[in-house]
């Protein structure tokens, strides 16, 4: 434990294969991408990681206990998806708090059996009280999948500014991250929804603009996870601080190759003072 920072970092499984020819249940506890996934999560280290793709929802518990076995100790916060087979959940250390998990009603928008944004409140040390928000947004490049993108965007901003008006909260830091499936200076509207009449700062779009995060069957990567704070950029936020992981290196392995056999998603870290 650093007694100074909490270590925050987001992180898409690549576990949905309900798809023609996909097996249809997620990753299983025997399966190997299980233990990989586990590996890189060790590698990671990360006090508090939120887990975009969880499929089945109990591959949370598998991954919690293999790291145990790594001697890592991992609570897990998680909601079952109203609507979806694909959830959002976290993995966070003890020597903190997370509480009052929640959706934000109606942030699967227009798409019909999407998944909703989770919202949980965070206490570390004696001055971080932050609301982290993980988000799953529609994929896909065709304008109908950015208006769904965009009816997502509009309730998640607006479930924003109206919690910066709440008694409690008005100034503690909210921290978006997730797959947004959006990519910087292509989906301005998503974007501009999302960051509820720029209440939000997405580092990710400045800090990361010449890196990728989603590896594509072709090879080729573009930015599609984002993180962002609450602007202008909270005191808590280390500035600089957030990183794309490169896992694969960690554990030895070509993107290629991490793609087909751990996740084709690399997570990102971002830090967060608590004194």
């Amino acid at each position: 434990m650093n007694n100074y920072l909490l270590r925050t970092a987001v992180w898409t499984l690549a576990a949905n294969d309900r798809f023609p020819g996909g097996a249809g249940d997620g990753i299983q506890p025997d399966d190997p991408q299980a233990a990989r996934q586990a590996l890189g999560l060790a590698h990671l280290d990360a006090d508090l990681v939120t887990l975009v793709e969880v499929f089945p929802i109990t591959h949370i518990e598998r991954l919690r206990d293999l790291l145990a076995e790594k001697n890592l100790t991992y609570e897990i916060t998680i909601l079952p998806q109203p609507e979806s087979h694909l959830h959002i959940g976290f993995l966070h250390k003890p020597w903190f708090t997370v509480e009052n998990p929640r959706f934000i009603p109606g942030s699967e928008g227009t798409y019909a059996g999407g998944r909703q944004a989770l919202a949980v409140d965070v206490t570390a040390g004696p001055r971080l009280k932050a609301v982290v928000i993980g988000v799953h947004l529609k994929s896909g490049r065709d304008k109908p999948d950015q208006d769904r993108r965009d009816s997502q965007c509009r309730v998640i901003g607006d479930w924003i500014a109206a919690l910066r008006q709440i008694p409690g909260y008005k100034r503690r830091p909210i921290i978006l991250m997730g797959d947004f499936n959006m990519i910087p200076g292509q989906d301005v509207s998503n974007f501009h929804l999302l960051g509820a009449d720029d209440e939000m700062n997405f580092v990710s779009s400045w800090d990361l603009q010449d890196r990728w995060s989603h590896i594509l069957e072709s090879g080729r990567a573009n930015l599609l996870d984002g993180f962002a704070v609450s602007g202008p950029p909270s005191a808590r936020y280390v500035q600089g601080s957030l990183r794309l992981f490169p896992m694969h290196w960690a554990m030895k392995m070509g993107r290629s190759k991490f793609r087909a056999e751990v996740s084709d998603h690399l997570p990102f870290t971002a830090s967060f003072r608590v004194f």
